[in-house]
């Protein structure tokens, strides 16, 4: 008996490809990721620095009132304060919305993962069913070699003790 194929070779090749686009998505997965932690970081740095020169505004309006300056200079200074605090909510809002899609594009990133072992999961289930199915096979194959030495033994003796009867007469 000649070697057979795995029937289900063609599923296990559907498979694999499916692993194989799953390793795909997860990579891109991940570089979205990071691209997204690169535009948090610069958000947090475009906030971090309104609020250091609010700070340094505030540092500012309190040197100007130890000097005892003018009225309308401590006005304009606490008027732009006030805008200043304003950015900052503005600077927080964009940092808060960032992280709302770093967190996302970490979720699809979970989810492609789980994908990916799930599909990788269906491939090792194939090929332990591949590998009892050859198992299988080769038994199959040795017992009708087996048989097939035992037909041609018999048919051997008998041909023999065919001859030694002609033999004999």
């Amino acid at each position: 008996m000649g070697k057979q194929s795995y029937p289900l070779a063609q599923v296990l090749q559907v498979k694999q490809k499916r692993v194989e686009d799953a390793e795909v998505v997860v990579k891109e997965c991940i570089r979205a990721l990071e691209k997204e932690q690169e535009i948090l970081e610069q958000k947090k740095a475009e906030r971090d620095k309104v609020k250091q020169h609010y700070q340094d505004k505030l540092s500012q309006l309190r040197a100007l009132m130890d000097e005892g300056t003018t009225s309308p200079k401590i006005q304009s200074t606490k008027a732009y304060l006030k805008i200043v605090q304003e950015k900052i909510v503005i600077e927080e809002k964009k940092v808060a919305d960032q992280q709302k899609v770093v967190e996302a594009a970490e979720k699809k990133l979970e989810e492609a993962r789980a994908d990916l072992k799930r599909k990788q999961q269906e491939v090792d289930k194939f090929m332990e069913h591949r590998k009892s199915w050859t198992k299988e096979m080769l038994k199959e194959e040795q017992i009708i070699e087996g048989r097939e030495q035992d037909d041609l033994g018999e048919t051997v003796f008998l041909s023999r003790r065919h001859k030694n009867k002609q033999l004999e007469k």
